[in-house]
C-alpha cells in the first residue's frame, strides 16, 4: 500500500513538473532531460512512470481541462448575469496567458495528436456547451438579441477565441493576445447584445478600468 502511495506521488511531482515547464516555456522547448534536471531524479526514474513524452503531455493536457472545467463552473456560480459570465471569463483566461507561453497550442497540434486531440474533443464539447448555455441564458434574461442563432453564434465565437492563438494570423511581434481577446470579446458581444444588453457592456467595461492600477 505505501509502495503505491509512493508511486502515486512520484508521478504525481512528475507530471506537475513537467505541466509547469510546458506552459512556462512551450512543450517543443521543454526535453525529458529538463524535466527530470529540475525534478531531481533521473529521466530513466521518469520513464517508470511514462512510456514517452506524448504520454507525459497528455496527462500534463488533462491539468489544463480540469483547471479549465472547475474555471467555468466557478464563473458562472459567481456571475450576476451572462454578460458577467463573460467577463469573469476574460479575466480568468487573461491571468492563465500572463504564465502561459503562447506556442503551446501550436506544439500540441504539431507535435503531439493525441493530448491534442483530448483538447480539441474538450473544446468542442465542454466549451461548445458552456458558450451554448451561455446564449440562452443571455436571451432568457433580455440582455442578449431574442433573434440570434444560438447554434451558429456558439460556432463561431468558439472557432474565434482559438483563431488568435494561430501565429501565422495574429504573430506575436505585431499582437497582443490579452488585446486580441478583449477586442474580439467586445465585437462578439456587441455584436448580439440588446440595447440593455449594451448598456451592461459598458457598465463591466468601466468596472474593469477602475480596477486598473493609475
Amino acid at each position: 500500500m505505501l509502495q503505491s502511495l509512493n508511486m502515486e506521488n512520484t508521478a504525481e511531482r512528475i507530471v506537475a513538473k513537467a505541466y509547469e515547464l510546458f506552459m512556462r516555456l512551450g512543450i517543443r522547448s521543454v526535453s525529458m532531460d529538463e524535466i527530470a534536471t529540475q525534478l531531481g531524479m533521473s529521466k530513466k526514474t521518469i520513464y517508470l512512470y511514462y512510456a514517452d513524452k506524448d504520454e507525459l503531455v497528455e496527462d500534463a493536457i488533462e491539468i489544463v481541462l480540469n483547471i479549465n472545467r472547475n474555471d467555468c463552473k466557478t464563473q458562472l456560480e459567481e456571475s450576476e448575469n451572462a454578460i458577467h459570465e463573460v467577463f469573469l471569463s476574460i479575466d480568468t483566461v487573461k491571468k492563465i496567458l500572463s504564465k502561459m507561453n503562447p506556442a503551446v497550442i501550436f506544439d500540441l497540434e504539431k507535435y503531439h495528436t493525441g493530448a491534442f486531440n483530448k483538447y480539441n474533443d474538450h473544446k468542442n464539447k465542454f466549451l461548445f456547451e458552456v458558450i451554448v448555455n451561455n446564449l440562452n441564458r443571455g436571451k432568457q434574461e433580455g440582455l442578449y438579441r431574442k433573434d440570434i442563432n444560438i447554434n451558429l453564434i456558439a460556432r463561431f465565437r468558439l472557432a474565434s477565441m482559438f483563431l488568435i492563438f494561430n501565429p501565422e494570423i495574429f504573430p506575436g511581434e505585431h499582437f497582443n493576445l490579452p488585446q486580441l481577446i478583449a477586442e474580439t470579446t467586445d465585437n462578439f458581444l456587441y455584436g448580439i447584445a440588446s440595447e440593455e444588453g449594451r448598456l451592461m457592456i459598458e457598465h463591466y467595461k468601466q468596472l474593469s478600468k477602475n480596477l486598473i492600477p493609475a
